[in-house]
């Protein structure tokens, strides 16, 4: 069954490609049930599940009837229905181990994972460290004029800790910035995104010839191996697509979180005093867990397909076979019944740990760890170096990013120090 011959798409909410108020947004879709289908952007009047219930989103993380291949089991995408230039089609045309299921997700998510292990990551500890220390050097530079935390810290350490894994040429590094960025961002027009696209695989291109030319301990170096001695493990199009969610995955999220991080403690200067005081009542970690539970850098996760009808004895709903499905990541981080107060930042709240930030199942980011550990060592690092750490306009709003799955702002301007 597909919902879109059987429901009036009018009669679904329309997902805002740049919410300006997501927590209201999401308040909204929440008053509608634990899961309502809503119209993505774009043409064609694309319907979608959205999951605000956080406990009916993990079962549906956890079924093996929720698929995250639209090539098996995405009847419309199958049957040709969605427009080639579609601004979402990205999400659903690559081949990495985000949007696969099963056996095939099992192969690619085994070829990148060893690189994301504790001992590896523990071993990035010195790396990270004398990376934030630079960055703060640079920042220091500036004082005592305002400086944009966004953009030459909160992007720069965990894209200055990627390239260090994928092996990145310095020149190269701007470049997947913008593309990254523009690839998360969801109000731009379908010509926009297609262009986009193009020039970011042209990009990837670029970097396998080059590190193939000069090969090294690195990411990007071992899955050209992988595919250039054995392509049944690895395609032409599956290599291109792993190292778009690496380069993706692994600084796009981790700068949103540091973003969200440092704005929250700015916010509620209380917060950042319980851990900074000597009693130790709260922690860095504490901090991760609650900005990942209070903003989640991934507002949304796209996308999820119906393998079956699945029916939740729990709540009722019936999701029929074919339907598509977005986990909510930041309704879920709220959801009243698992937090109590959602709106509240607290960092000894004691369910701050019962997040969806790195998702869920099977599909939970192998990345988590290295994320964690950059967010300890940054924050760390930053308000240690800057306690006078204060807006640049108190009363300024911070706009945020024109996406309906990153959840960051585009600036965060602030003195380092009083004047």
């Amino acid at each position: 069954m597909d919902p879109q011959t059987t429901i009036n798409p009018a009669s679904c909410p329309f997902i805002n490609p740049a919410p300006t108020d997501l927590h209201k947004d999401n308040r909204d879709l929440r008053d509608r049930g634990p899961a309502t289908l809503v119209r993505l952007p774009g043409e064609g009047d694309v319907l979608a599940w959205v999951i605000t219930d956080q406990n009916l989103a993990w079962r549906l993380m956890d079924n093996n009837d929720v698929s995250k291949d639209a090539s098996l089991h995405w009847p419309a995408y199958i049957n040709g229905q969605i427009p080639e230039d579609w601004p979402l089609r990205i999400w659903v045309d690559v081949r990495n181990a985000l949007s696969t299921y099963g056996d095939e997700h099992n192969r690619l998510r085994g070829l990148i994972e060893p690189f994301f292990r504790s001992r590896r990551v523990r071993a990035l500890i010195p790396e990270i460290e004398h990376i934030t220390s630079t960055l703060l050097d640079e920042l220091e530079k500036h004082t005592p004029g305002p400086v944009d935390l966004r953009a030459d810290f909160a992007w720069k350490l965990p894209l200055s800790v990627i390239n260090v894994l994928l092996g990145l040429p310095e020149e190269m590094t701007d470049p997947l910035r913008h593309h990254v960025e523009a690839g998360m961002s969801t109000h731009y027009s379908a010509a926009e995104a297609t262009a986009n696209a193009a020039a970011y695989y042209g990009l990837l291109k670029e970097l396998i010839e080059v590190k193939r030319a000069s090969p090294g301990d690195d990411v990007t170096s071992y899955l050209i191996k992988i595919h250039d001695e054995h392509p049944e493990r690895l395609s032409d199009a599956e290599l291109l697509d792993s190292l778009m969610l690496v380069i993706g995955a692994g600084h796009q999220t981790t700068a949103d979180l540091l973003d969200q991080a440092i704005t929250n403690l700015l916010r509620h200067p209380g917060q950042l005093d319980k851990v900074l005081s000597e009693s130790d009542e709260a922690s860095w970690d504490d901090v991760v867990n609650e900005t990942l539970r209070h903003e989640s850098p991934a507002a949304n996760i796209p996308f999820r397909f119906a393998v079956n009808d699945i029916h939740d004895d729990t709540t009722g709903i019936t999701i029929p076979q074919g339907a598509v499905i977005i986990i909510n990541v930041a309704a879920l981080g709220r959801d009243p019944k698992i937090h109590s107060d959602p709106d509240v930042f607290d960092v000894t709240r004691k369910t701050r740990k019962k997040h969806t930030g790195f998702g869920h199942g099977v599909h939970f980011c192998p990345g988590a760890e290295l994320a964690r550990l950059e967010g300890r060592i940054a924050l760390s690092g930053l308000f240690t170096r800057f306690p006078e750490l204060a807006w640049a306009d108190p009363t300024a709003e911070l706009p945020p990013l024109g996406s309906f799955i990153s959840n960051g702002h585009q600036k965060l301007p602030v003195y380092l120090r009083h004047s």
